[in-house]
Formats: C-alpha cells, sequence, structure tokens
C-alpha cells in the first residue's frame, strides 16, 4: 500500500474491509469491550503473548483503521490515535521522560504546548529547555545526558517559521536523543518529517487532518528506525509493569507504538474515540485536495495583505521576503494554510478585525476548511509573559489567519472591510 500515491493511500490504507458484513464503509465499532476465546487467551492478552483487542482503552478496530492510515501517510511504522494533540504529546513524553529528565523545545511553539513543557511537565520533575529553533547550534548547547528528547515544530506556531530539521536531527541523534517533531501545521500532505531525519511525530487532527472543526483528536507516529537501546528508555527496552519486557524484542519496529499503547493510552486512558476516530477519517480522505486549496488561498491572501497600507507587516512562507522562505521550499510541499499580520494601528486594530470579519470566523481553532481569526496575545499564548510570548514569535499586534478553501476573493473582500 506504501507504493501507492498519497491521495490514493488516504482513501484507502489501513482499512482492511469487513469480512462479517461486507459493509463497504469503514464500521463504527462502538464497544469497550471483546470478548475472550478462552482463558487461556485471555492471560496471553493481558501478558502480552498474544496480539488482539481486548480493552477500546487500549485498541478499537475503528481507530486503529485511523492509526493505520495516519501511519502510512506519514511513511511510519505505526501510531496511536488519541483524545488530542496534547494527549499525543502527553503519551509520549510519559514514556520517553521521567523526574530528573529535561527537555529541548523550540522556542517558538504552540502556547499550550510551552506551558505543558514549562509547567505540567515541571510538576512530574521534567525541565524545559526552550532554544532559537533556526539554531542547531543552540540545541547542542542545551542537550545533556538527562535529555530526554528534543522537539520542534515543521511550521512554527505561530512564528510560521521552518527549522533545518536534518541538520537538528543530526545533533540529537550525535546524543543518541530521539527528534520528536509537531507535525500539526504542515500535515503529512506538506511534510513528512521522517524523511528528514525525525524520529517520532505528533500532530492535532483537529486541524487540517480533519478540516471540519467537529472533532478534536490526536495522532503519534512511531518512524520505527530509533535505537531506544542507545539511550535511556526504560519503559521501551526494559518495562517494570510487564516484568521487564524490552518491546523493541517483543514488537521491532513498533515498539515505542505499542509501548504508548500499553503505559500511556492503557494508564491515562487519552485515546480517541470510535466515533471520532471514524469522523477523522472522513476528513483524511480529502487531505491533500484540502491543502492545495489552502496554500493557494493563504499566499493570496498574503500578497494582498502585503500590499495593503494599513497593514504594518504580514508573515507568510510562501513570500520570498519571509526569514525561511527557502527552508520551507526545501522540506515543504506547499507553504501551508497559516498566515500572520499586524495592522498599523496595532493592538486595537487586531481587536477591531476579529470584531467586523463576516466570512472568517472568530474562534481558537486552525485548519478548519473555513477562515479563522484570532488574536494570540489576549488568548492562546496568554498564560505566557510577554517576553515568553516574544520569543515564541508573538507581539501584541499579531493576528493569527487560518485561510481556509472559500473562494479567495471573498476572503480577501471580508478582509478588507474589516481593516
Amino acid at each position: 500500500m506504501n507504493t501507492l500515491g498519497f491521495d490514493t493511500r488516504a482513501l484507502h490504507a489501513g482499512d482492511e474491509g469487513d469480512p462479517a458484513t461486507g459493509a463497504a464503509s469503514l464500521p463504527i465499532h462502538q464497544t469497550t469491550s471483546y470478548e475472550f476465546e478462552s482463558a487461556e487467551q485471555a492471560a496471553e492478552l493481558y501478558a502480552l503473548e498474544r496480539d488482539d483487542h481486548m480493552y477500546s482503552r487500549i485498541s478499537n478496530p475503528t481507530t486503529g483503521v485511523l492509526e493505520r492510515r495516519l501511519a502510512s501517510l506519514h511513511g511510519g511504522t505505526g501510531a496511536c490515535a488519541t483524545a488530542s494533540g496534547m494527549a499525543a504529546f502527553d503519551a509520549a513524553t510519559l514514556v520517553l521522560a521521567e523526574s530528573g529528565d529535561n527537555v529541548v523545545s523550540a522556542s517558538s511553539i504552540y502556547g499550550g504546548t510551552h506551558a505543558y513543557l514549562s509547567h505540567t511537565a515541571a510538576r512530574r520533575g521534567i525541565e524545559a529547555r526552550f532554544v532559537d529553533t533556526l539554531d542547531p547550534d543552540a540545541y547542542a548547547e542545551a542537550i545533556d545526558e538527562n535529555t530526554a528528547y528534543v522537539h520542534l515544530e515543521t511550521i512554527g506556531n505561530p512564528s510560521l517559521v521552518t527549522p533545518p530539521i536534518e541538520e537538528i536531527a543530526a545533533v540529537a541523534h550525535d546524543h543518541d536523543v530521539p527528534l520528536f517533531v509537531d507535525n500539526t501545521f504542515a500535515t503529512p500532505a506538506l511534510c513528512r518529517p521522517l524523511e528528514h531525519g525525525a524520529d517520532l511525530i505528533w500532530e492535532s487532527t483537529t486541524k487540517w487532518i480533519h478540516g471540519s472543526g467537529t472533532t478534536v483528536g490526536g495522532i503519534l507516529v512511531d518512524g520505527g528506525e530509533f535505537d531506544w537501546h542507545a539511550g535511556d528508555y526504560p519503559e521501551v527496552t526494559a518495562n517494570t509493569a510487564f516484568d521487564g519486557l524490552d518491546f523493541t524484542e517483543r514488537y521491532g519496529d513498533r515498539a515505542f507504538e505499542y509501548a504508548v499503547r500499553q503505559r500511556s493510552l492503557r494508564s491515562l486512558g487519552d485515546q480517541q474515540s470510535p466515533f471520532d476516530a471514524w469522523s477523522t477519517l472522513q476528513g483524511v480522505q480529502t487531505l491533500g485536495l484540502r491543502m492545495e486549496r489552502h496554500c493557494e488561498n493563504a499566499l493570496a491572501v498574503a500578497e494582498y495583505l502585503d500590499d495593503n497600507d494599513d497593514v504594518a507587516w504580514v508573515n507568510y512562507p510562501g513570500l520570498d521576503d519571509h526569514e525561511t522562505h527557502d527552508l520551507a521550499t526545501e522540506y515543504l510541499d506547499g507553504y501551508g494554510g497559516m498566515v500572520t499580520f499586524g495592522l498599523e494601528d496595532g493592538y486595537e486594530g487586531g481587536t477591531r478585525v476579529c470584531e467586523s470579519v463576516e466570512v472568517a470566523t472568530f474562534l481558537a481553532n486552525i485548519g478548519d476548511s473555513r477562515t479563522l481569526v484570532i488574536h494570540p496575545a489576549s488568548t492562546t499564548h496568554a498564560q505566557l509573559s510577554e517576553g515568553e510570548q516574544r520569543a515564541s514569535g508573538v507581539t501584541p499586534d499579531l493576528l493569527r489567519l487560518s485561510v481556509g478553501i472559500e473562494n479567495s476573493e471573498d476572503i480577501i473582500a471580508d478582509l478588507e472591510a474589516a481593516i
């Protein structure tokens, strides 16, 4: 199946059909549990001596199709679907890091991720070290023997910078540390980080992957190539919850996926529900087509804003003068659907636009098929200090525009009237 094209796999990968009924479309297996064939089979399942469904907190047939499809689209060996993007990040962190460890992350990341590392992970004794995502040397200087993983975003939120992924991957691997990438803004339609040295990927499927603004979800993809024995990762290589089980021996290149499934999803209960997985699969079918339109419209909007005298600045990777235009061209198959900009009258102008748009919608999500707008400094990044906001690429006047797939001339006319 992986030899087929992206759009073909978006429609077919991971779906093995329903032999019981012959249903042409994926059934929703809305069940908590699965009947055991025998006491012996039940014992083997719980001892991880046999693989099959036993409880939907761990795995589910419908959710499994979404996992296999997104693993295929990313070029990974396996995946775990979670209740949200942040649940995917937390599930991975639980397996990778423990008290006394640190995480080296780009500073230009989503405010919720920054807050998780600074406060939630900190309460578990995990230190966050934030560095300039464009400087591989800064990563190298921050990594030490207690670094659990290196983290970055393929397109920074909301800075929209694309880092030198391969260089940072090389730095991480020099220290026997995995590179963990948030690919939400790009999706596998625009970037497949595993092809550039990344080891693990997480995304909020709530955004472009689903695209409708109806269903919260996340995905965690295992690249299958990191040597877990090179570093200190006992949850994968010598798991005390399963009598010292080495997941690499039991599950091979899907070791991390199964460690997350058995230790995070099973213990934290952050799995994705069957209905939400089924709903998300409806969006995956058109992901490639939608991302083409998002990119086309975003470039048209960015060029309009760039020529508007009332606009102080505009930030879009597809513009030639963007600071990482060359890196975005190297790593992305399109420049994404996000545009940020600020008006000459600053904060007040930004709030006026949010309150005045009619085609665009003023809300906190991104990645809908509809155009969305928000003022991050007072909302998504409000938990950060002004200094932390600026380090993340958020200025007081910044407007974050998630450009939808409406007719571009209608989006532009709406912005013109609001500005």
